[in-house]
This record gives structure tokens, sequence and C-alpha cells, in this order.
């Protein structure tokens, strides 16, 4: 299935801008207020409470100032979980993020969800070859088929083979900013959902790929809801939809996505899910990423 009830996220202690992943990420801007860690704690804290008044069942791991990974609010980019009990560890560009990869996290699902074989890709990183996850991939989990735009952090090596080993079907692109600067991670382009699809058609300049990845969405039955390069700067694209313990569809976003979206666009999004937000603006500015990235789905199957 393509949506879960059941989200991972990590609790912040010491996030701040992370100076590591600021040369690819042109998302991210230093924030001059002091407070950034105290800001941060009390969006993530809200956006859960968000979630969870909506039905979502959300687990939340405290992070340690031991070692030090400002970016740990981002749990999808290093782990991803699926319905035949298999895990996926990937290989991170930013050598303080690959310290994000804790045993003790999976062993604290392992109480309640079924983990049957971990496959760890994280030896990519000695070849400084990356792949970062469902940031990296956006996943048609019904289809079977994964989304990905090329960059530093997300290469075909890394990337083709966790499609062989899952399983999936490959669509590989280019995508950039309005400045011609490649896209970090693909998931703040587009979202794919059960019958829909979210998606940044202009930062993709080659129209041959265009028209493929448009054709790949259409193909797999989904309605396509195109975003501008604007609206993707304010993180439209970086959506996830989930379930509620009612099995009722959701579709998270930032406060800052869903307020740039025009009428017709959350008409037609409505159509397939009830839209749900919280302000994270300290956490978009510091750190590059929005609401999607800070949901890792568990679609591990419960014991």
């Amino acid at each position: 299935m393509q949506t879960t009830n059941h989200i991972l996220m990590i609790r912040p202690v010491d996030f701040k801008f992370n100076e590591q992943t600021a040369g690819n990420n042109k998302f991210q801007q230093a924030s001059e207020q002091s407070e950034v860690q105290q800001q941060a704690l009390q969006e993530f804290d809200g956006f859960v409470a968000m979630l969870r008044s909506n039905g979502i069942d959300v687990t939340v791991i405290d992070d340690t100032l031991n070692p030090a990974t400002p970016d740990s609010i981002f749990p999808n980019n290093w782990v991803s979980f699926h319905e035949d009990g298999s895990v996926f560890l990937y290989p991170m560009f930013s050598e303080n993020r690959r310290l994000e990869r804790r045993n003790e996290i999976l062993k604290t699902l392992e109480s309640n969800f079924e983990i049957t074989h971990i496959n760890d890709l994280s030896f990519y990183e000695d070849g400084n070859i990356f792949l970062e996850g469902t940031g990296s991939m956006v996943l048609d989990r019904a289809n079977k088929i994964a989304y990905a735009c090329l960059s530093v952090r997300t290469e075909v090596e890394a990337f083709n083979n966790f499609c062989q080993l899952a399983g999936y079907k490959s669509v590989i692109f280019n995508a950039v900013d309005s400045k011609n600067y490649p896209i970090y991670h693909t998931n703040v382009m587009m979202c794919i959902g059960d019958k829909f699809a979210v998606i940044c058609l202009d930062s993709i300049p080659n129209l041959y790929e265009r028209d493929f990845v448009q054709k790949a969405l259409s193909l797999s039955g989904k309605e396509i809801i195109k975003i501008s390069l604007d609206q993707m700067n304010h993180f439209a694209g970086n959506m996830l939809q989930v379930k509620n313990d009612k099995g009722d569809s959701l579709l998270v976003m930032s406060e800052q996505a869903y307020k740039i979206l025009n009428e017709t666009q959350i008409a037609t999004l409505s159509k397939y899910a009830k839209l749900i937000y919280a302000p994270i603006y300290m956490i978009e500015q510091n750190g590059g990423g929005s609401a999607r990235c800070m949901l890792a789905e568990v679609h591990l199957p419960l014991k």
C-alpha cells in the first residue's frame, strides 16, 4: 500500500544550521536568531501533537547530544521501512549525518513491528556514492516505481542497487532550481500519493525527461497536480500522504507549503485527502527540509 498510519520521528536536542549540508542544499538558510533549538523543539512538538490529534500513530525517539547530529530531525534520509519487513539503511553525503544511523532506534521499533531483513547500503560511502533514502527517492510503493532526480546526494549506482533489491522500476531524471542548480533531494520537487502526484515539472529542464516522468505518473494512474518553482521553494512539493486510525486519507505538509497553494490546487488535493499542516518555519529555514523530511513512514508488519 502507498500509505501507512505509522510514523517514526526523531525529537531534536541540538538542531541547528548544518554547515556540512549547506553547500548543496540551496533551501538552507542560517537563522540570525539565537534560540534555534528551542524554537525548533516547539515546532516539532506542535507538529507531533497535530499528527496525533488527527489519528496518526507517531513513534517519537529522542536524539542524543553525543554524537552531534544537527539534522537528526530528518530520519527519512538514512532509513526506510517496507511492507515485507525489510529495512534499508542509506549512504549519507555529510559525515555528521552518517552518525544518525542508530541501531537502538531499530530495536525500539522491533517492540511493535516485524523486521525480517536489513539491507545496509551505507558501504557506498567508502566510494563517495550517496543515496539519501526517501529524500533522494520518491516511492510509488503500490506500483513499485522509484523516482529520483540526480545530484551529489543521489547517484545512479546506489539507486539502481536499491531498485534491484527492493523490486522497483527506476525513473531517473535531472531537476534544477530557478538558478539552474541541481535540486538536492527529489522529495522537495515531487510527492506521490495513492491516486495523485504533486510535481514541479518546470524544474525538469530536459523536455524528453519531463515527458518521460509525466507519462510514468499518468500510466500509473496518478492525477498530476503541477506546482511552480516558487511554490516548490516554499516546500509545496514536500508532502506525505498517510492514513489515520480510521483509515481516512490525510496529506501532511507545512503551514508554509499550504499557504503557497492556490485554491484550485487545494480543491484538487482535497478530493484525495484531508490537508493537515503545522508551522515549522525555523526547521525549514535552518534545515532546508520540511514536513515530509521529518516523517519516516513505517510500513513494517505489526507484531
